[in-house]
């Protein structure tokens, strides 16, 4: 099954205003998250329960390629559990993908993205839903700290959102994360963006609509360990950068031309030296530094345009986002859509 799913549910979009019952969809991508699965089902079944007064909820779990017990542990929520539902990639994509995989999937009138570490709370779900219901389609939750990294990380992490949010055309919120809330139409709109590099917190905020963020306190990593070594997280910061911004190139740019116009001033003044003080051109050493720091320069600027041309190359290729082996729908999503179409409760109405 490939990433082309959410074709069957765009044929339009539809505003939803949340006068009734509604259902809930949370997705939760898992990449060998065996230690942390069991006691986050269990918060978040507490959070379902708090809120199933007025939603049908379900959890769509992204199986993610895992070489360990997540798979099996997450058929079990499943048999014991009609909210659960499951997609289970063939391989490893990467976090971006597999949220990815979850947003095609999800049948919800309100879809929550989190994480399966703890760190980002399951408690907080109501008060995006609150935000939800006062008319915003995009609800963020915003860090006010973050507890159990090291300084090194936060202080990249600060860094990082705050150099993507001046160089890009989009405003991309600053100490968030996937962490949050979409309506049903700004998930719609989510998915009729395909690209194969996939920044997903510019993609959230490029979409626009209305959008507000959740301040909440970021707990340390329940069990396990974090997936994210520094040069991923280099990478990742690339990613971002350069799915959202042609500054790098423009730094390119006015380098060469910079360096150029000081080359031709430097060639200017040993002509004139040599002419009028007789003063000979001396400096093996100056031209070997001047020549490999030009070409240092070179290569930097080649390396930039490298990094646009290489991810032009793969969108070109216009590949599947992903494939999956298997998925298995919750029972809870299904009874919920069933019973819309019988008209036994009131539908979501368009203004």
């Amino acid at each position: 099954m490939s990433g082309e799913y959410f074709n069957k549910r765009i044929s339009h979009m539809t505003i939803y205003n949340p006068i009734d019952r509604f259902l809930l969809s949370v997705v939760v991508p898992a990449y060998n998250e065996e230690d942390v699965l069991p006691e986050f089902h269990r918060r978040l079944t507490e959070v379902f329960q708090l809120i199933e007064k007025e939603a049908d909820c379900e959890v769509i779990y992204v199986n993610d390629g895992s070489t360990d017990g997540t798979m099996s542990i997450i058929d079990k929520l499943k048999e014991n559990d009609s909210r659960v539902g499951l997609v289970d990639l063939s391989r490893n994509f990467g976090k971006e993908i597999a949220m990815t995989a979850g947003f095609d999937h999800a049948l919800g009138d309100a879809i929550v993205i989190i994480d399966s570490d703890l760190q980002d709370p399951p408690e907080l779900i109501p008060d995006l839903i609150s935000a939800w219901k006062r008319g915003y389609d995009v609800v963020y939750a915003k860090r006010l700290s973050r507890e159990g990294e090291t300084m090194l990380k936060k202080l990249t992490a600060y860094a990082f959102y705050r150099i993507a949010g001046q160089l890009g055309r989009v405003t991309i919120p600053s100490d968030t994360g996937d962490f949050r809330l979409l309506s049903r139409r700004a998930l719609d709109s989510l998915l009729t963006l395909r690209e194969q590099h996939r920044f997903m917190k510019g993609l959230f905020a490029w979409i626009g609509y209305p959008q507000i963020s959740v301040p909440y306190r970021r707990d340390p990593r329940f069990a396990g360990e974090t997936k994210w070594n520094y040069w991923k997280l280099w990478n990742f910061a690339l990613e971002g950068i350069t799915s959202f911004s042609i500054f790098p190139l423009k730094i390119a740019t006015y380098f060469g031309l910079f360096f150029s116009i000081l080359a031709f001033l430097f060639a200017f003044w040993i002509i004139i030296k040599t002419l009028i003080f007789g003063d000979p051109v001396r400096g093996y050493p100056t031209v070997m530094v001047t020549i490999l720091f030009f070409g240092g320069i070179q290569i930097f600027s080649v390396g930039i345009l490298g990094e646009y041309v290489g991810r032009m190359f793969n969108e070109s290729k216009n590949r599947p986002l992903y494939f999956t082996n298997r998925y298995s729908p919750s029972v809870q999503s299904l009874e919920h859509n069933e019973f819309e179409k019988t008209g036994q409760k009131n539908n979501f109405l368009a203004p």
